[in-house]
């Protein structure tokens, strides 16, 4: 992804770029679930969705259903797009709690397309439907995709503006004595490159930034306690649903991606409550089919390092820390992290100021996803297990329990700079979680209530008239997006 990006960026200038990398070093994941901002950075690089989505046997994604986390049997959706739309003074939310206390019991799903036609099963781009009423535009869409097939996809677009691929393993780094920025990587044949700007992709290893120049991790594990995964791909028995699934179990939470040729499933658990050989027996007794391969085990801790750029140094990705995939924020962070760097490319002099600016903007965007992540572990009413007990102990960062305070006691929702959720995404999950406001804004009363409930009950008639209207997901895949190595799945 960085060196794609920065090769069709910065194409027309004298910068070189030279990628180190190895094909005896695998990726960590069997699939990966994204949210729509990776449809801005394709379009950056200027890949079409349709070959993006052939070349990656991708299939798309409304959200995200949750299952068992606000109770046991209980399940939600968090959609990509609006719940409604507003009218009055006061935002769409406020409307429909004004209406639900006035006994009008319509959940908020009925008000977000995503949320209808994902249910349903149905899809269709709403860039195809442009000119087709107002409520196509009220929603937006990702992507599943296999990751391996992205990364070669990425790789030959990268090759082919100039990048030049250099096949190893870096045996030693050399630094300036002075400065004490990176100047070389030595190879294990003996071959050395040269650099000015580094970026450090070395995944949980951190080469550069941790080994190297020693930048120090911040443990967020007090926070979000997890510390394991294992991934393990399964065939497809059914046509893929447009939606990622995460069902809470007994330590933790368990993963479905459905791409067009396979499912992608995994379950991330906290070692403290479960051993490894359980955490197996959970997730082989919770597929959906057999498996193609022996799980895969990942070990991690969540946090991130205090500068994700350090001298000449920039980490991307999990060099730069870890937060579980329970938001699919994963690739979104290496998204972020190379626009932002194009944003604050540095001169030869490495400002320091441009630097900090970097560092701060990139804390700020973890700080908002960890908050979340958090919010999903202890608002969930589960006091079944030891794991969610203690879930329920785990103290908040001072802003999230703010932002919980705030629509506890007003339904009011904080926007804050730097959110990569916004208004709706904490609505969707607050309301999954059975956090009820114990008020409202008194603003929506300036609507008459007859009048209120009316213009509710047409947005549902929309939504839900559009939502039928849709193909379902597995025919908008047949048509132009179908990867001719995907097969049909058994019934």
């Amino acid at each position: 992804m960085s060196a794609a990006a920065l090769a069709h960026t910065l194409r027309g200038t004298n910068i070189a770029i030279d990628l180190v990398e190895s094909d005896k070093i695998g990726t960590v994941g069997v699939g990966e679930a994204t949210i729509p901002p990776i449809r801005i950075f394709n379009q950056m690089l200027g890949i079409d969705e349709t070959e993006f989505v052939r070349a990656t046997q991708g299939t798309f994604k409304l959200g995200i259903e949750f299952v068992g986390w606000g109770n046991r049997e209980g399940r939600y959706f968090h959609p990509f797009g609006r719940h409604g739309d507003d009218f009055g003074p006061v935002p769409f939310h406020q409307q429909w709690l004004a209406a639900r206390a006035a006994g009008e019991d319509s959940p908020l799903a009925a008000y977000s397309l995503a949320t209808v036609a994902a249910r349903q099963g149905r899809f269709a781009p709403p860039l195809m439907h442009a000119g087709r009423a107002t409520v196509w535009s009220t929603f937006s869409h990702a992507y599943h995709f296999d990751a391996s097939l992205y990364a070669s996809f990425l790789r030959q677009r990268a090759e082919a503006q100039g990048v030049r691929r250099h096949e190893g393993q870096i045996a030693d780094v050399r630094r300036d004595s002075q400065s004490g920025h990176v100047r070389e990587i030595v190879l294990r044949d003996g071959r050395r490159l040269k650099g000015d700007l580094f970026l450090d992709c070395t995944g949980f290893r951190a080469l550069l930034i941790g080994k190297v120049l020693q930048t120090p991790f911040e443990d967020w594990s007090h926070w979000l306690p997890c510390d394991r995964a294992l991934a393990v791909p399964t065939n497809s028995t059914s046509p893929p649903v447009p939606y990622t699934r995460s069902t809470a179990r007994r330590a933790g939470w368990q993963w479905r991606i459905p791409l067009q040729h396979r499912v992608g499933n995994g379950l991330v658990w906290c070692s403290a409550f479960l051993d490894e050989d359980a955490a197996r027996e959970e997730l082989s007794a919770n597929l959906d089919a057999p498996m193609l391969a022996e799980p895969r085990l990942l070990r991690f801790t969540t946090g991130r390092r205090t500068d994700a750029w350090a001298s000449n140094v920039v980490a991307i990705g999990l060099a730069s820390g870890f937060l579980e995939p329970l938001e699919s924020t994963s690739l979104h962070l290496v998204q972020t992290a190379i626009t932002r760097l194009l944003s604050w490319f540095p001169g030869k002099d490495f400002n320091p100021l441009v630097r900090a600016e970097y560092n701060r903007l990139t804390a700020r965007e973890w700080e908002a996803v960890r908050d979340l992540l958090i919010f999903h572990y202890t608002a969930a009413r589960r006091t079944d297990t030891p794991f969610w007990q203690h879930c329920r102990t785990i103290s908040l960062p001072d802003a999230l329990a703010n932002r919980i305070d705030l629509y506890r006691s007003s339904g009011r929702i904080m926007d804050r700079d730097g959110d990569v959720f916004g208004r709706d995404s904490w609505l969707a999950v607050m309301a999954g979680q059975g956090i009820d406001p114990l008020d409202r804004d008194r603003l929506a009363d300036a609507v008459p209530a007859a009048e209120r409930l009316k213009v509710l009950a047409a947005m549902r008639e929309v939504i839900h008239t559009t939502a039928a209207s849709m193909p379902s997901h597995a025919e908008t895949l047949r048509g132009a997006f179908r990867s001719n190595g995907a097969a049909e799945p058994s019934s």
